[in-house]
Formats: structure tokens, C-alpha cells, sequence
């Protein structure tokens, strides 16, 4: 098949969007695929050859990607487009994910799992892995995701939706619960995530999160074990638990930093533990309409209940990612995970 892998694009997740893109590129052209990397936002602006030749060139326009321990500079990749364009889709980009049999969807973050990008997919007919528009876009914004949870019956943290200014931040570092979380509403990776357990860290909280545009949900801080658990299909996959090695929570660095965190899968859970975490994830997959895969987040609190924070449509496909180690611990390789991806989008 000839596949577009996009990646990159104009989010503070594009380092890991990047990085999750050359592995699912060089997966699938070890697989026999005719797959070729493509930046969302940047395009094939480096690109000179034909464009009919483009899903032959050799090295599939893998680079060598990484990520760092901060969130990229976003005005620095807006100043690198030549064409200096306000659009999303680089040059050259629906041009290509036209030609193609399928787009491997390979984005992170507010440009790709919001559900923008398939939108416009599904306006243009150009086929896509994972869930559709609407599914995407509820899942992306923590307050739908939240009401999803509550109608379907899974444990999660009580929690408040607040779109505030400057202004307001006095008012609200005094009457807003301490210690709590603060999350902004399309936020991932844990970047845009506060848990300030003062009022003044609060108030700090507020001020950082208006740089990712004031909206947040606020909910009870929840202490316990950080475990995940993936969907493929219409199975659940097994466990992760998560422990930073550093710091006190699963943070961007502990995630993607290699030896920042211990990863053990699958998790040393009992199997009803696990399998409550498995329903739980299955049901709110179907509640919310996704489609193929995804992989929601739980604290496993020492009473033993497992309390939903968040589900992903789009999880990392990163070496150092959560998904491919539980479809390891269930028998996939890498490989064999992106081609069953790609066979449940079809």
C-alpha cells in the first residue's frame, strides 16, 4: 500500500509526534509498505523530487527525530515555513494524502487528535487510521471525555470546567479546592497539567495554563499508582504501571526521557483490577464512538479502585511509548501493532 505517515504539525506534542512517525514509517516499509513521512505543518517544503516518485524514495523522508526535555518552540517551526501560510497543511500535504491509499495518522496533541484534521479528510475522501471526527474531537476535550465517563459509569475524579482571564485568577486560587489538578481541556503528554497543592502554587497554576487559552477543567487530586491500559479492536490489552524515577508524578520528561521512568508491563495488578480497567476502557472506547485503538489513563488508589483520567484516540507510538509495550506483552511486535492498526482503520 502506498501510506502517508503524518506527523509533526503545530502542537507542543510535535517532538513525539515526530518521533512516533519515523517508527510507524520505517514499520511499515520493513512490512513492504510504499510508506513515506510527512511533516503536517511544514510539508514537503525540503522535498524536490517528483511527486509521483515520492512514495519511492529510499529513506521514506525519515529523519532523525527527538525529544527533548522541553516542549518545542512553536513560534520558531511557524518562523521556519518558507511560505509563511496561516493554514495547518504544509505545502504540498493534501496533494500527497491524496494519492495515497491510506494516511497513517501519526499526530499528537490539539492539531491531530481534536479531530480537525479528520474532518477535512472526510470532506476530501481521503481515508485515515483511528477514530472519526466527532469521535476525536469529544474524546480530545476532557470535559465531554469526563461526561462520557459519568454516563457510562466509570469512577473519575469530581471535576469543573472553567474558561477565566487574568482577572479572575484572585478569585479563584481562594475558592477553588487545594489540593486539586489543573488541566487545560485539550492538553496531552502532561504538558499543560498543574497540581498545585497551595493556593499560591494554584494561583501560579491559573497563570501558567492562560498561555494555553484560560480553558481548564479543575478536579480532585487523586494519589495512588499511574496505570494505563490500551484498546485494540475490540479487546483490551495488558496493563502498564508507570513510576517516574524522578519527581511525583508521570510527567512529559518521566515519559518520553529515556530512564526517566519505570515501565512495568504487564502491571503487577490482580486480574480484577485488570480487567476492571479493561471494561472501563472498553466502554468509554465505544462511548465515545472511537474507532480501531486507543489507551486510557488510570490512578489505582490504595483501596483499590481505579479512577479514569483521560482516554487517548491517538497514543504514542514512540520506542519509549506505552501501547507498543502492552501489545508486546501480548505478543505483537511493533511491526505486526502498526499493521493491525492500519487493517482496523480500513
Amino acid at each position: 500500500m502506498k501510506i502517508v505517515v503524518l506527523a509533526g504539525g503545530l502542537s507542543p506534542e510535535r517532538q513525539v509526534s515526530l518521533v512516533s512517525g519515523e517508527s510507524i514509517c520505517r514499520a511499515l516499509r520493513e512490512l513492504g509498505h510504499h510508506a513515506v513521512l510527512v511533516d503536517m505543518f511544514l510539508g514537503l517544503e525540503a522535498y524536490d523530487g517528483p511527486m509521483e516518485s515520492i512514495f519511492t524514495v529510499p529513506d521514506g523522508l525519515c529523519g532523525r527525530a527527538e525529544i527533548r526535555v522541553q516542549a518545542p518552540d512553536l513560534e520558531a517551526v511557524r518562523a521556519a515555513r518558507r511560505d509563511q501560510s496561516p493554514s495547518l497543511f504544509g505545502p504540498g500535504v493534501l496533494e500527497v494524502c491524496a494519492m495515497a491509499d491510506l494516511v497513517f495518522l501519526g499526530l499528537h496533541g490539539e492539531c491531530g487528535e481534536d479531530g480537525r484534521v479528520q474532518a477535512a479528510f472526510d470532506l476530501l475522501g481521503i481515508p485515515y487510521t483511528g477514530s472519526g471526527h466527532l469521535a476525536s474531537g469529544m474524546a480530545m476535550n476532557k470535559a465531554v471525555a469526563k461526561q462520557a465517563m459519568e454516563h457510562a459509569g466509570i469512577l473519575t475524579a469530581p471535576w469543573r470546567e472553567l474558561l477565566y482571564t487574568r482577572e479572575d485568577i484572585p478569585r479563584l486560587a481562594n475558592e477553588l479546592p487545594v489540593p486539586c489538578a489543573v488541566k487545560t481541556i485539550n492538553g496531552g503528554s502532561s504538558l499543560g497539567m498543574a497540581l498545585p497543592d497551595t493556593r499560591d502554587e494554584l494561583a501560579a497554576a491559573l497563570e501558567e495554563m492562560l498561555g494555553y487559552g484560560g480553558h481548564v477543567i479543575v478536579e480532585q487530586k487523586l494519589v495512588g499508582r499511574d496505570l494505563t491500559v490500551g484498546v485494540l479492536g475490540d479487546e483490551y490489552l495488558p496493563a502498564v504501571e508507570m513510576i517516574p524515577r524522578e519527581g511525583a508524578y508521570f510527567d512529559y520528561e518521566a515519559k518520553y526521557q529515556s530512564g526517566r521512568s519505570l515501565e512495568v508491563c504487564p502491571a503487577p495488578i490482580t486480574d480484577e483490577q485488570w480487567r476492571a480497567m479493561g471494561e472501563a476502557t472498553l466502554r468509554l472506547h465505544r462511548a465515545l464512538g472511537l474507532r480501531a485503538y486507543s489507551r486510557a489513563d488510570f490512578i489505582l488508589d490504595d483501596e483499590g479502585r481505579a479512577w479514569c483520567l483521560e482516554i487517548n484516540t491517538l497514543p504514542g507510538m514512540t520506542p519509549a511509548s506505552l501501547l507498543p509495550k502492552e501489545a508486546a506483552a501480548a505478543g505483537l511486535t511493533y511491526p505486526a501493532l502498526c499493521q493491525r492498526i492500519l487493517e482496523l482503520s480500513l
